[in-house]
């Protein structure tokens, strides 16, 4: 039956589709039973009569154990039906998974007793007391059933496992992809080293029998060790080497697989056949391909954008409508970096900027908070989106007198590059901001505006670092601020009490590190103390230039 039948009758008998079909696959198994007991009679003149009676012996004791199968197998089938029946919860469809997958081997490893203490020994028993032969001939007749019940074994898994699939391409359907299949079950080396030579010793057995006149036990136990020898020599070593050329390009893809999951997307697979597998392996080095090109891109992505942002746009949580957040923005600006601009070349410029910003930006990200934008000598940075932290407004202060400490305290040279920051605190728009296929994750609103007016205010007031009453208000206990009133600031419509922070906790320890002499140590701190006075040389340099 084609698996679009099977996915068909699934469809419409829905959860009594499992259980039909096991009780229907396993019906097969009076089909090896019959077929047995007829070979068996190429090698003995067996009465009508008594081979009736032996038929209906093995037929029966077959039913007995196909219903003890079927009674201890219907309680594994249960998961299965309650997800089919609409219980799919994460937990049910879990155990569906598990059940569907784990059938076939779950059948063998319980039941595989069954045949033999049901069936096949009360048969060869029953067979040799009515027909009035040697109990040797018992032997032969054991060997010849477990062959058949080896065979049988090998149809009802294969079987299960083909029953099973559109019941569990419903199920993977509905769930999380799954990133591993930790379930019990016959490895393809095994499938392959055994089936074969399975079906060469049967189908030895049944052309000797054809061809046999007779013979009784010796004549079977004879035919039984002949095709045994046959299938483990010249099946083996076919099946030996038709599961190597199978085996060795799937081993090339798990391994290619394994070191893709850990991140290394420069492997390809060797393309050894002009087969099936050889398309997959050429695939595998096209999607290989393509994954170091996504990794590329999402190398530059990160570099001209926070990793936290790109990891929230690239999430599943990204909206690009935007939300409605309420943050803690930090605005920071060099002064006079005009004036000493104009007295610099590009290339001091861009050196200046460059060693200014891999000191604060480290600090930003330390803290927490993430560069929403450079704009010219400074920066606007956001405490509290995409991450939410509630302690956000403490972040941000922290993160700017720790700013203007490392940037602001004096040098050996004394010429220096000062800044000042800004920092406010309120509920924006935290979306995609762009067009015509021009994208960029912003802030916008009111408290963004805000912070860049307290910044410009810290130059009329002679602070480094200013914040508005409303972050003031977010901040912990063991700040100590100083009041420094309400000031008017440009294009706000109404003044704003601003607060110099005083004492800031979690700030003097990178203060106490930068009080040292410059230099690069190996150490975090220590290429903050380098990055720093290259941005301080860089500035003097274009200073020098001027006299």
């Amino acid at each position: 039956m084609a698996l679009g039948a099977f996915t068909w009758l699934y469809r419409r008998l829905g959860s009594w589709y499992p259980p039909l079909y096991l009780t229907l696959e396993l019906q097969t198994a009076f089909l090896v039973t019959a077929g047995t007991l007829a070979l068996f009679t190429f090698y003995w003149d067996i009465p009508q009569h008594d081979f009736v009676v032996i038929m209906l012996i093995a037929l029966g004791l077959t039913a007995v154990a196909v219903a003890l199968n079927l009674i201890r197998t219907y309680p594994l089938l249960k998961p299965i039906r309650r997800w089919i029946d609409g219980q799919r919860d994460e937990r049910s469809s879990n155990e569906a998974w598990a059940a569907a997958i784990g059938l076939p081997m779950d059948l063998i490893k319980r039941d595989m007793a069954f045949p033999f203490l049901v069936v096949v020994f009360p048969t060869c028993v029953a067979a040799v007391m009515i027909l009035e032969l040697s109990w040797l001939a018992v032997f032969p007749f054991f060997f010849g059933a477990s062959v058949a019940v080896g065979y049988g074994a090998m149809l009802h898994y294969l079987a299960l496992e083909v029953g099973m699939r559109p019941v569990l391409v419903d199920i993977n359907q509905a769930v999380t992809p799954r990133m591993e299949a930790a379930i019990s079950a016959f490895p393809l080396r095994v499938r392959l080293m055994g089936a074969l030579p399975l079906i060469n010793l049967i189908a030895g057995l049944v052309v000797a029998a054809l061809t046999s006149e007779g013979g009784g036990e010796a004549s079977l136990t004879s035919d039984v060790l002949i095709a045994l020898g046959v299938a483990t020599t010249i099946s083996l070593e076919l099946s030996l080497l038709l599961s190597k050329s199978i085996l060795r390009p799937i081993a090339d893809l798990q391994k290619a697989t394994e070191a893709v999951f850990e991140g290394r997307f420069d492997v390809s697979v060797p393309v050894t056949t002009g087969d099936e597998l050889g398309e997959l392996a050429a695939s595998f080095n096209q999607m290989s391909a393509g994954l170091a090109e996504r990794e590329r891109i999402r190398e530059a992505f990160g570099t001209y954008l926070d990793k936290e942002v790109a990891e929230y746009i690239l999430s599943e949580g990204f909206s690009e409508e935007g939300v409605e957040v309420e943050v803690s923005v930090l605005f920071c600006d060099v002064r006079d970096f005009t004036q000493l601009a104009a007295e610099m070349d590009a290339k001091q410029v861009v050196g200046a900027l460059n060693g200014l910003f891999e000191v604060i930006v480290p600090i930003v990200a330390q803290h927490g908070g993430h560069v929403d934008k450079f704009e010219g000598d400074g920066l606007l940075a956001v405490f509290g989106a995409p991450e939410s932290y509630a302690d956000h407004a403490d972040r941000a202060v922290r993160a700017g007198c720790a700013m203007a400490r490392a940037v602001n305290s004096e040098d050996a040279a004394g010429e220096r590059l000062r800044i000042g920051v800004g920092i406010n605190t309120g509920s924006v728009v935290a979306g995609s901001i762009g067009g015509a296929g021009r994208l960029n994750f912003s802030v916008i609103g009111d408290p963004v505006n805000i912070a860049s007016r307290v910044e410009t205010a810290t130059r009329e007031l002679g602070a480094d670092v200013l914040a508005t009453e409303t972050t003031c208000k977010s901040l912990s206990d063991e700040f100590e601020l100083e009041d420094v009133g309400e000031q008017e600031l440009k294009g706000i419509g109404e003044p704003v009490r601003l607060f110099a922070p005083q004492h800031v906790p979690g700030a003097e320890p990178v203060e106490a590190e930068l009080a040292a002499e410059s230099g690069d140590d190996g150490s975090p701190v220590g290429a903050m103390r380098a990055a720093v006075s290259r941005a301080r040389r860089a500035a003097a340099r274009g200073l020098a230039g001027r006299s």
